[in-house]
């Protein structure tokens, strides 16, 4: 069933730089969030505390009711089993090729026959468009394929959870609406809870359900695309139409 994360009153500082400033939101499960607000504003921070990277200073990071904080290793080893995570850069292993890296975790984590784990990642890369290009380098493939590829990776446990950090950032316009479609391709197929951070105005509104807008560190707002498009706080109307909002500069 698909994992619901919730954060509650959760701070973060890094010295003196406070980077969240008490939030809570919630991510349904089952449902695309997207997560968004300017550079700074703790995306991407976000991300790192559901990853188990960093730890809040106060608040709870709660899944599926468990706060974080009391995992045990084997929670945490259950719970990481259950979710995928789609890097900024891809960051797949030059030396292995794209079969290889999608099958990199369940070949680690997993006692499935070699025979078996081909077989999955090989269906992994044909739901995201690379069949018969297993056989390829990461080096031998574009930059879109290379992002692909992280996703068909990301979801070859048939995770819960699955995390996205700037899935578009640096693509040109058409092969950000290819990965765009397939994040909403990939959630409807798998029915994973999925949280999306970026600030692509195209990548907001093709896979967003539900929007989160970060700013100084809070919660400015979240519903929708339609509710936050029409919201009436100049702030989020004007990030959501590309526009400089009041006072943003």
């Amino acid at each position: 069933m698909p994992t619901r994360v919730e954060l509650r009153n959760v701070t973060k500082s890094f010295g003196p730089k406070h980077v969240l400033r008490g939030v809570s939101t919630v991510f349904p499960p089952g449902q695309n969030t997207v997560v968004i607000g300017p550079s700074g504003c703790g995306k991407s921070t976000v991300l790192k505390l559901l990853l188990g990277l960093q730890k809040p200073d106060e608040g709870q990071v709660v899944v599926d009711e468990k706060d974080l904080a009391t995992f045990s290793e084997r929670d945490w080893q259950e719970y990481r089993s259950r979710m995928g995570m789609v890097f900024q850069g891809a960051a797949l292993f030059d030396s292995l090729s794209i079969a290889q890296n999608v099958a990199f975790g369940l070949t680690e984590h997993t006692r499935k026959p070699k025979a078996e784990i081909l077989e999955i990642a090989e269906e992994k890369l044909r739901l995201v468009g690379l069949k018969g290009q297993g056989h390829l380098r990461p080096s031998e493939i574009s930059g879109g394929m290379q992002k692909r590829a992280g996703i068909a990776r990301a979801i070859a446990r048939d995770p819960e959870l699955v995390l996205y950090d700037e899935p578009t950032t640096g693509l040109d316009p058409i092969t950000s609406t290819v990965i765009e479609d397939l994040i909403v391709d990939v959630a409807r197929r798998t029915g994973a809870t999925s949280i999306v951070v970026t600030h692509q105005l195209s990548t907001i509104f093709r896979t967003a359900a539900r929007i989160v807008m970060l700013f100084e560190g809070r919660v400015l707002g979240e519903g929708s695309p339609e509710e936050l498009r029409d919201s009436p706080n100049p702030t989020i109307r004007g990030f959501l139409r590309g526009e400089v909002p009041p006072g943003w500069v």
